[in-house]
C-alpha cells in the first residue's frame, strides 16, 4: 500500500464505483430482443456492505442505463446510484451537491477515459489492472484484481484498512 494512497482511502466518507469494467468484467451479453446481461461478483457486494457496514457511504456511476444495475445495488442497499451519465464529471459535481461532500472526501474506481473527468477530481482514485495505461497513471490506486474478478472488494479492503475499520468489518466473522 502505497503512503499516498493509503492517505487518501483514510478520508474517503463516500466511494463510488463504475459498474462496466469495475464492478463487471466488462462484457454485455445481448440476447435476441435485446436483453441485457451482466454479471456481478459476490465478493464485490460483500466489499460494499462492508464499506457501508463501517460507515463509508457507498454510490454507483455510470454512463449506461440498465435496469439490471438498479436491482443489483436495491440487493446492496446502495440508494446513490447515477446511470446515464454521458458527461461523468458534470455528474460528479452534482453528486457532491447532493451528498454535501468535499471531492477530497469522495473516492471513485473507474476503468476507461470516460471516467478521467471524476478519476482526476476526486480525492481518492482506483481502477483495475486492465484499463489503459494513461488511466492507471492518473489512479492512487490500481487492484491487484480485474472488473468483475473482485476489484471493488479489493478496494473496499485498502479503505478499511487505511482507515483502521477492517478489524471491525472482519469481526463478526470471527466470533
Amino acid at each position: 500500500m502505497t503512503q499516498d494512497a493509503a492517505n487518501r482511502a483514510a478520508t474517503v466518507r463516500l466511494m463510488i464505483f463504475d459498474v462496466d469494467g469495475v464492478l463487471t468484467d466488462g462484457r454485455l451479453y445481448i440476447a435476441e430482443y435485446g436483453e441485457a446481461m451482466k454479471a456481478f461478483h459476490v465478493h464485490d457486494g460483500h466489499g460494499m456492505k462492508m464499506l457501508q457496514e463501517c460507515g463509508v457511504r457507498v454510490g454507483i456511476l455510470t454512463s449506461r442505463d440498465s435496469p439490471i444495475v438498479s436491482r443489483r445495488a436495491s440487493e446492496l442497499g446502495i440508494e446513490l446510484v447515477v446511470q446515464g451519465a454521458h458527461d461523468k464529471g458534470v455528474a460528479f459535481e452534482q453528486i457532491l451537491k447532493r451528498v454535501d461532500l468535499k471531492a477530497t472526501e469522495v473516492g471513485f474506481m473507474g476503468d476507461d477515459l470516460v471516467d478521467l473527468p471524476v478519476l482526476t477530481r476526486c480525492g481518492f482514485a482506483a481502477t483495475v489492472p486492465d484499463a489503459p495505461g494513461i488511466v492507471r497513471d492518473r489512479a492512487h490506486y490500481v487492484s491487484s484484481s480485474r472488473g468483475g474478478h473482485g476489484a471493488a472488494r479489493d478496494v473496499s479492503e485498502f479503505i478499511l484498512r487505511a482507515q483502521g475499520r477492517i478489524e471491525d468489518a472482519i469481526a463478526r466473522y470471527l466470533t
